[in-house]
């Protein structure tokens, strides 16, 4: 599968999705990463030093994206299929098609036992559920454009908007649907992840040079390229006070802290177009033979999908 976007063209395609720890210090070394293989449509885990727990921890999933998680719970968003699945930290399903009949779905936000999800570039909002799977409000916030990357903190919601654009920018909302500010944030390009830690928002920008930009949770700009020199960088998580960024591209996660200081830029390498990552204090059990096979169902819809509705933005 080619990148999602090339120099010059710009193409719909895998969006990360995010989840912010919110500890104190280094990475936690009891945590564990989950990342979306967007490709090969399987979940990974590994430990925050880099080691593999289990590469395809959960697998078969339909172009995952966003995933969230929360105590022993797995929330994906698989973005061709139009589902939420659930699966357990030690990657037992528990429903597949916990929410369904979504519109390209990306991004997930939990707080508390609400479930928030960006509807893609088709679809243009933001919808509400509970992690039972009942729909709260399907289209809490709407007339958005390209929302990909959400998160949430107390009871404010912020979102990528113009994930395909040169022009993207960062919403604030409540988590009622009010609108707070629709341009909180505004020049990014091509901005699909975004981690939220106290007053800090981390936001990734895909274009080239790929970068990782702070900001405060009130609009004002930190460093906008705290981190740079990155290869389509979609998710970003957090973890203590080191970030942990999906390079789509590169097959990679690095590592970085929250100061901007490279840790280890290819930190989990040989991944499958990782777009989705979010970080749990959770214990997962090794690889078992069966689970490490790949499938190609996920590459062939999307490619489908491509087909179908492909939209697309130029390079200036």
């Amino acid at each position: 599968m080619k990148p999602f976007y090339q120099p010059k063209v710009i193409a719909s395609g895998l969006f990360g999705g995010l989840l912010a720890s919110l500890s104190p210090g280094a990475a936690r070394a009891g945590d564990t990463i989950f990342v979306a293989n967007s490709t090969n449509g399987t979940i990974g885990a590994y430990t925050t030093s880099g080691a593999t727990v289990n590469a395809a921890l959960i697998s078969g999933l339909h172009q995952p994206v966003g995933i969230a998680v929360s105590g022993s719970d797995l929330f994906v968003a698989n973005s061709v299929s139009g589902t939420i699945g659930e699966y357990t930290t030690s990657g037992a399903t528990v429903n597949a098609a916990l929410i369904s009949g979504l519109g390209f779905p990306s991004g997930i936000a939990l707080s508390g036992s609400d479930l928030f999800v960006a509807n893609g570039v088709f679809n243009g909002t933001i919808g509400e559920y509970t992690t039972s799977g009942a729909t709260v409000n399907a289209a809490l916030i709407s007339g958005l454009t390209q929302p990909f990357g959400i998160a949430v903190s107390g009871s404010d919601l912020f979102v990528t908007i113009g994930a395909l654009a040169l022009s993207g920018t960062i919403g604030a909302f409540t988590t009622s649907g009010a609108t707070v500010n629709p341009a909180l944030i505004s020049g990014e390009i091509l901005p699909f992840g975004i981690a939220v830690s106290g007053s800090d928002l981390f936001v990734t920008n895909a274009a080239p040079p790929g970068t990782i930009g702070e900001y405060t949770t009130s609009g004002a700009t930190v460093n906008a390229a705290l981190i740079s020199g990155l290869t389509e960088t979609l998710g970003v998580a957090q973890s203590g006070s080191d970030l942990f960024v999906t390079n789509f591209a590169g097959d990679t996660v690095g590592e970085y802290t929250t100061a901007g200081a490279t840790v280890n830029a290819a930190l989990i390498s040989g991944l499958d177009r990782p777009a989705g990552i979010a970080i749990s204090g959770s214990s997962v059990p090794e690889a078992s033979t069966w689970a490490m096979a790949l499938t190609g169902f996920a590459a062939l819809a999307f490619a489908a999908f491509r087909r179908a509705r492909a939209r697309k933005a130029v390079l200036v």
